[in-house]
Order: structure tokens, then C-alpha cells, then sequence
């Protein structure tokens, strides 16, 4: 049976990112989208103060919205996981699965910058951090990935977000973590504890998307 798949992509990136797994997708006859978040990559003309979590948040909520979407698998990956978490808040109902890729997760009054403690969020643009040697599987990938990040507005990861755990409450919930990327010890612990949780590993960097798309792409279809 063919699924609707809605991806939100991570912080200094875009929909292109995504690109290989949305193929594979295609190819096995789901439907699949995965929009560029407002202020950056192709939509980096909008970027301003006035980019906030919440403009992201309403990106992916008029997405569904407005291609009728429903009996949705929504996707998140590192920074979605905050805007994914606010689209399950507006829309539980037309959730029926939610699979976090090493995303981080909100408590109620949250922000991103609540994850980083230590970084510096005074600036109106956010610079894409550097990627290092071996981040990624093929260094070809890496020099892809460099070559189309973006600065971020700052307000999407100062804002802080009402939540209720919304995303707790639909039915199917996968977390997944990549064996060499973000430590994510906690939120697998809690997780794993949970039977209403399935825990999947794959043995890459952060960036699945791009690392293993073929794996990703089989693991998003079980997941549905």
C-alpha cells in the first residue's frame, strides 16, 4: 500500500539533502516531500529576524495541509525533531507515524539552543558548522554538503516551544541513531525502556540521508 511521507531535514539544509531517499521512495510508489524550510538553501532570499521555529513549524504544517495529506509518516531529522514536534502538536490526527533520525526532541519551554549550551546564538544568522574528515562515509559527500549549507535565521533555534508531548501519543514512533553520530545516550534509554517505541541503528555519520539512503529509505517503509 503506497504511503504518504512529509520529511522535515535538519538545521543549514534543505529539501535536496533528502534527495536519494526520496527517490527510492518513489520508486517503490509512495508519496514523498520534503520541503525546504523557510530562510534557507534555495529559500535563503527569505531569511530575516522574522524567521522563526515557528515559521518552520507552519512550513510543514501548510505542506500537509495544502496537498491534503493524511495517515502521514512524518519524518524528522536533527533539528526537525523540534519542528516536528510542534507539526504533531497542530495536526495529531493526520499523524500516523513519526520517525525521529537523530533528532532532538523538546521538553514543554525548549528551544534548540537549549541542546547546545555552550554555543554562541547572539548573531542573526547561525553559520553551518564545519563538517570534519570521515563526518561522512564519502568525502565527495562531505564537499556536496559544504557546498550547499546556509547560515539559519537564529530565531528558529532561540524560540522556545509549547509542547505537550503530542508525539508520544501517535501510534507508530521510531527513534533512529547512527553508530558515529550525535550521542543521543539519554533519549535511547527512555526510549528503549518504552514499548511503544522501535529503536534502529545504522552504522554511519549523522547524516543518514546522504550516508545510507538505500538503508534509510527500507527502514522509512517498515516504519509506515
Amino acid at each position: 500500500m503506497p504511503h504518504s511521507f512529509v520529511i522535515v531535514h535538519g538545521a543549514w539544509t534543505g529539501g535536496w539533502s533528502w534527495e536519494r531517499v526520496i527517490g527510492r521512495l518513489h520508486a517503490h510508489g509512495h508519496r514523498a516531500f520534503a520541503p525546504t524550510l523557510s530562510g534557507l538553501c534555495e529559500r535563503r532570499h527569505l531569511a530575516g529576524p522574522a524567521i522563526t521555529l515557528t515559521t518552520h513549524i507552519d512550513d510543514i504544517v501548510n505542506e500537509i495541509e495544502f496537498k491534503d495529506l493524511s495517515e502521514i509518516v512524518l519524518v524528522a531529522h536533527s533539528y526537525g525533531g523540534m519542528v516536528a514536534a510542534g507539526v504533531v502538536e497542530r495536526m495529531p490526527d493526520r499523524i500516523a507515524s513519526v520517525v525521529f533520525i537523530e533528532a532532538f526532541i523538546p521538553e514543554d519551554g525548549m528551544s534548540f539552543a537549549d541542546f547546545a549550551p555552550g554555543e554562541d546564538f547572539s548573531s542573526a544568522m547561525i553559520d553551518p558548522p564545519p563538517t570534519a574528515p570521515g563526518e561522512y562515509l564519502r568525502e565527495q559527500d562531505r564537499a556536496w554538503v559544504d557546498s550547499k549549507a546556509t547560515p539559519q535565521p537564529v530565531g528558529t533555534f532561540t524560540e522556545k516551544l509549547k509542547v505537550t508531548g503530542a508525539y508520544q501519543r501517535v501510534p507508530k514512533k521510531t527513534f533512529v541513531v547512527a553508530t558515529s553520530g550525535v550521542p543521543f545516550g539519554e533519549t535511547l534509554d527512555k526510549f528503549r525502556a518504552d514499548p511503544g517505541w522501535t529503536i534502529r541503528e545504522l552504522p554511519c555519520g549523522h547524516d543518514i540521508a546522504v550516508d545510507l539512503p538505500d538503508e534509510l529509505a527500507e527502514l522509512l517503509m517498515a516504519a509506515a
